[in-house]
C-alpha cells in the first residue's frame, strides 16, 4: 500500500502557473478546465518539499553552483535506473531542455543547414531550427496498427541528402513510444553512416510503464555515445519544471566543449539555488515517490481508454509506453480542426492540445491529453469530452 497519495484537488489558480492562470489566454475561452501543458497537478515528493523548505529557512540567497553531490545524484539515478554508467565529466547543467536544444542547434550547426525531426513531435522542435535559421527536415513515423514506428527507408534517404544533425524524442512526445534497442541501434548506425549528430530528448525517461524500459541511445554503441548529446531532467518526472533544471550528457569531450561554450555566449553560467538542490534531492530520494506514481497513471491510462471504449467508441486512444500525455485520434468524427476545438471549448470546456501543433500534416484529426491530476479531475475532464463530442 502506498504511503502516497495522488487525489488531493489542490487549487493552483493565483500561483502564476501557466496551465490554470493563463490558459483563458491561450486558449480564448473561459471556465474551461486545462488537460494542455505537460505539467502535472500533483505536489512534488515530499522529500523535495522538505529540502527547499530547510533552505528558505536558511534565509541567504547568494550565488550557488552545482557539486560533486549533485552529480552523483545525477549519475547514481542514471545508473540505477536506465544502466547507464555515467562520469561526472560529462555532465553540464541548464536551466531547460528546450534551451539546451537552442544551444546545441547553435553549436553543432550554422545557418541553412539541415535538422531532422520525427513527426508529430513535441512542438519546440520546429521552433528552435526556425527561430535559429536552420532548414527543418521531417521523418514522419508512421501509424502501424496500435503504435507509431519509424520510417528507416525514409530515414536513410532524408540523412543522404544531408541531414547535419537530429533531434530525437526519447520517449517520444506526444505520440508515447518507448523506442526499443533494436530500433535505437538501427537509428544510430545510420547516424554514423551518414555522420549525423543526436540531440536526445530523453526529459521523459522516467515516465516509464510495464513491461517497457527506456534505453538511453548513447548506451547502443561507442559511436553512438560519441556523436550523443543527452538532454535530462527531473522536471517532467517530479512535477519540478518551475525550478528549472537538466542535465546535458555528453560523452565527447570536443562536442561538449563547444556546447558548453555556445552556452558561456549566452551568458549562461549556473542554475539556481532551488533548481540545484530541487534535482539533487528527486534523484537521491524520489524513486519511492515515482514508483507510486506510475501505478496512479497507469490507473488513469485504464480509466481514459476504458471511457472512450464505451462512451465515444470513434475515437482511438494510442495506448502510451510512456509519459503522462495520451495521443487521442479523433478522426472518425470527421470534424474539421476549427470545428473539434470549439466543441471542446465552447461546449465541453475542456482546454486541451491541437493535434496539428505537433504536425500540420500528421496531427490533424488528434488531441493531446494531460492525464498527470487526480481521477477525480480526469473523470471531470472526460465527462466533458462527452459532452463536446456527442
Amino acid at each position: 500500500m502506498s504511503t502516497y497519495s495522488f487525489d488531493q484537488l489542490i487549487n493552483r489558480t493565483g500561483t502564476q502557473s501557466v496551465k490554470w492562470d493563463k490558459t483563458d489566454l491561450v486558449f480564448g475561452a473561459k471556465d474551461v478546465l486545462p488537460f494542455w501543458v505537460a505539467d502535472m497537478d500533483f505536489q512534488a515528493p515530499p522529500n523535495v518539499l522538505q529540502t527547499i523548505n530547510e533552505r528558505v529557512k536558511h534565509g541567504i540567497f547568494g550565488y550557488t553552483s552545482p557539486t560533486e553531490s549533485t552529480a552523483n545524484a545525477l549519475s547514481s539515478w542514471v545508473e540505477k535506473k536506465h544502466q547507464w554508467t555515467i562520469d561526472h565529466e560529462w555532465i553540464t547543467y541548464s536551466p531547460g531542455v528546450v534551451f539546451a536544444l537552442s544551444m546545441a542547434i547553435q553549436a553543432f550547426t550554422e545557418p541553412g543547414d539541415s535538422i531532422l525531426i520525427q513527426p508529430p513531435v513535441y512542438t519546440p522542435f520546429f521552433n528552435m531550427i526556425k527561430v535559429n535559421d536552420r532548414e527543418v527536415v521531417e521523418n514522419p513515423l508512421k501509424l502501424a496498427g496500435d503504435k507509431y514506428e519509424i520510417d528507416f527507408a525514409d530515414l536513410e534517404q532524408k540523412f543522404a541528402e544531408g541531414v547535419k544533425l537530429m533531434i530525437l524524442c526519447s520517449p517520444h512526445n506526444p505520440v508515447g513510444r518507448v523506442w526499443t534497442k533494436e530500433e535505437l541501434k538501427k537509428l544510430a548506425d545510420l547516424c554514423e553512416k551518414y555522420n549525423v549528430l543526436i540531440v536526445s530528448d530523453e526529459i521523459h525517461s522516467d515516465l516509464i510503464y510495464q513491461p517497457y524500459k527506456h534505453i538511453p541511445i548513447s548506451m547502443v554503441s561507442e559511436d553512438a555515445a560519441n556523436r550523443t548529446i543527452t538532454c535530462m531532467a527531473p522536471s517532467k518526472t517530479f512535477n519540478i519544471p518551475g525550478l528549472q533544471a537538466s542535465a546535458i550528457i555528453i560523452p565527447n569531450e570536443k562536442l561538449r566543449t563547444q556546447y558548453v561554450q555556445q552556452q558561456q555566449k549566452q551568458g549562461f553560467s549556473n542554475l539556481n539555488t532551488f533548481g540545484i538542490i530541487g534535482l539533487e534531492a528527486a534523484y537521491s530520494e524520489g524513486e519511492e515517490w515515482l514508483e507510486a506514481l506510475l501505478v496512479y497513471l497507469k490507473k488513469n491510462v485504464d480509466l481514459v481508454t476504458r471511457f472512450i471504449s464505451e462512451n465515444l467508441p470513434e475515437l482511438r486512444v494510442v495506448q502510451p509506453e510512456g509519459t503522462y500525455l495520451l495521443w487521442i485520434d479523433c478522426n472518425k468524427l470527421h470534424l474539421s480542426e476549427e470545428e473539434l476545438h470549439e466543441r471542446l471549448l465552447e461546449k465541453g470546456k475542456i482546454a486541451v492540445e491541437k493535434g496539428e501543433k505537433y504536425s500540420s500534416t500528421y496531427g490533424k484529426g488528434f488531441i493531446r491529453l494531460n492525464i498527470g491530476c487526480s481521477h477525480e479531475q480526469l473523470q471531470e475532464g472526460l465527462n466533458r469530452l462527452k459532452v463536446a463530442l456527442t
